[in-house]
């Protein structure tokens, strides 16, 4: 390097200050880097949640030969709209065995979910229901979980489908290891335990151990494995009862306490332990999925059904008539989502309001939509033998629609004229896969034909009626029966008045809690406080105390729960409220069932909850909750305190 050249003029200066810049650009300038940060961050995010979601699903996609071989016999998945049903295998992968080789299903459920009435019904078969068994290639009888130990899912779905007659379109495989994951990853589920359960001698052949209290308390995974597949000293039906309570305690406890923290856990538990199988050649996608997981999240609450197969006999093979398989399948598909106001409505002597009109009152005016001929006319002569008041179109009518394309039937309703909707709605579900839909407005009936909703095509045909059905490809010249209605009568409670029986269990209660406790002063005929836990005190979260009452019935349990705990899961999920005598109650169903029914006061909830089979008639079960006394009696003007009173 030389040195500066020596003619190189050298200045001297005093170098200006640089333009400062403000504050407000400055944070500008970091807001900028921030947010692309931010973006980036995002981008990342996404796309890594993108491929993490895409490869959970496929590992819960179908993947053994067994769950393969299944699938591909699965009934095509209808419209997202439409209903859908899947069978729930739940099986024991046991000690020794090699990997793939079926067990003996500890669990055959259905589900079924039903966009159009908001409803999930779940329907059980005992595991020791004597069935024919579908093998391919062979039939023979046996007991019903048999079909998945000899023919793996392919059996058992077969099996199901042929004696149920019903389309089945998904496939669910889970074994008990991945049950205990999934619990525990919702840390425990919130489950009424109807009584004391203890066994500690297990074995080769003996049953497995259990150790559970009752009351309203969260199970663990080992816990709630243990109470679902318990049947020691009661029967299958019970079995399959504590597994449909569980399946409800699980959906109020996703529905309660569900986190977005959460989902990594869950989606690890269920994607090693659940194989799900899709009909129509279809795969699993995470839009499926995320559809399914709204719909549960925010079904009405009631509308969480449970069908029973009634009338079966025996006790390690059971045995009933085909009809009664066919009654539960009804129920089944046909949930009555009114069933639990009709119900109250009916225990307590009150009139029965109804919301959509007598088919005698509900004009309709049918038109052909698609190319073959007379279905229209089929289907007006069907309505007809089932009381609907169908009309004739207008002069010079044909009888066919605008267009000749409809596949699911239509029922086009007329909003100004009352009871319309409900009538529509009515109508729909009896020609199963149909539609319901207003008329379009008058201000989108304008312009060219091809341009206007072909409801606008339709109206002047109606005639006025209240309904017009254009009548599409789905139609088979048949109507399905008439969806299950049980015929209530209402009956004498089968009740005792005996405050003296529980008031000692009661007050030997009051210093262990912190709000004021009731007495059962009716209680069921035949019940006593039962002789191993009658009572129990304990605390049910670290805020909350409890009192758990039990009574004996036979070989079942029914039991009065007391609690501060004012929102517990369980208790969201009530079909109606009800003010009697001026106290509040809040009536939770099972179909035509009273499972339970709570009164709330001050803060404190009191539940009467039926048994597991729910043998206390509703009447019963109102009876009592009217009996529920308060222990120490509020005092009268000269402080004397006033005598239990009888609400």
């Amino acid at each position: 390097m030389l040195p500066p050249d020596a003619l190189t003029p050298v200045t001297l200066y005093s170098p200006s200050e640089p333009p400062r810049r403000s504050s407000m650009s400055l944070v500008g300038r970091f807001l900028a880097i921030a947010a692309a940060g931010v973006l980036m961050l995002v981008v990342s995010l996404v796309g890594g949640a993108y491929l993490w979601v895409h490869e959970s699903v496929g590992a819960v996609s179908a993947h053994s030969v067994d769950v393969k071989e299944a699938q591909s016999r699965l009934d095509g998945v209808p419209p997202a709209d439409k209903a859908a049903i899947a069978l729930v295998i739940g099986y024991d992968l046991r000690h020794g065995e090699a990997e793939g080789t079926p067990s003996r299903s500890d669990t055959l459920m259905l589900l079924r979910a039903d966009p159009q009435t908001e409803a999930i019904s779940m329907l059980s078969f005992p595991r020791d229901m004597i069935v024919d068994i579908r093998c391919p290639g062979s039939v023979y009888r046996t007991k019903i979980n048999a079909a998945y130990a000899t023919c793996g899912a392919k059996g058992a779905l077969d099996t199901i489908r042929t004696l149920t007659g019903l389309p089945i379109n998904y496939l669910i495989t889970v074994n008990f290891r991945g049950f205990k994951k999934i619990v525990n990853t919702l840390d425990g589920v919130w489950v009424d335990v109807d009584r004391r359960y203890f066994n500690d001698q297990s074995g080769a052949y003996g049953y497995a151990k259990i150790n559970l209290q009752p009351g309203y308390q969260r199970l663990t995974g080992g816990s709630a494995l243990d109470f679902v597949r318990f049947r020691h000293t009661d029967s299958d039906f019970h079995r399959v009862a504590r597994q449909q309570l569980f399946v409800t305690a699980m959906k109020e406890q996703l529905r309660k306490s569900f986190s977005v923290t959460k989902v990594p856990k869950l989606v690890g538990a269920v994607t090693k332990n659940v194989e799900v199988g899709v009909g129509g050649g279809k795969e699993l996608s995470p839009r499926t999925i995320l559809r399914y997981a709204l719909f549960a999240y925010g079904i009405p609450p009631g509308h969480f059904f449970q069908a029973k197969i009634d009338g079966l006999t025996g006790y390690s093979e059971l045995t009933t008539d085909s009809a009664n398989v066919q009654q539960a399948v009804a129920e089944f598909s046909k949930p009555d989502v009114q069933a639990p106001r009709v119900a109250t409505a009916v225990a307590l002597g009150r009139k029965i309001k109804t919301t959509a009109p007598k088919p005698e009152d509900t004009t309709v005016y049918l038109l052909n939509g698609y190319v073959v001929p007379g279905a229209a006319a089929e289907a007006k002569y069907l309505l007809a033998q089932r009381g609907y008041a169908t009309v004739e179109g207008p002069p010079n009518a044909t009888g066919n629609a605008p267009w000749d394309d409809q596949f699911h039937t239509k029922v086009y309703f007329d909003g100004s004229k009352k009871g319309a909707k409900a009538a529509a709605l009515s109508l729909a579900d009896l020609f199963g896969a149909a539609e319901a839909a207003p008329f379009a407005p008058p201000r989108q009936c304008t312009g060219p034909p091809v341009e206007q909703p072909r409801s606008c095509l339709v109206r002047p045909l109606t005639n006025n009626a209240m309904l017009t059905v254009v009548v599409g490809q789905t139609f088979h010249n048949a109507l399905p029966p008439l969806p299950a209605r049980t015929e209530l009568r209402r009956q004498p409670p089968s009740v005792r008045t005996d405050r003296a029986e529980t008031v000692a269990l009661v007050r030997a209660q009051k210093r262990k809690v912190g709000f004021p406790l009731m007495v059962p002063s009716v209680l069921e005929r035949s019940s006593v406080p039962d002789s191993e836990v009658p009572v129990r005190s304990y605390r049910i979260t670290d805020d909350h105390d409890a009192v758990r009452l039990v009574f004996r019935r036979g070989l079942e349990y029914w039991g009065v729960q007391q609690t501060d705990w004012a929102d517990a899961p369980v208790l969201g999920n009530n079909n109606l409220r009800r003010v009697i005598n001026g106290r509040n109650y809040d009536f939770h169903y099972r179909g035509t069932k009273l499972h339970m029914i709570v009164l709330r006061r001050d803060g404190t909830t009191y539940w009467v909850v039926n048994t597991l089979l729910d043998s206390l008639s509703n009447e019963t079960m109102i009876a009592i909750a009217k009996g529920l006394q308060p222990l120490d009696p509020p005092k009268n003007a000269k402080g004397k305190k006033r005598p239990g009173k009888r609400q």
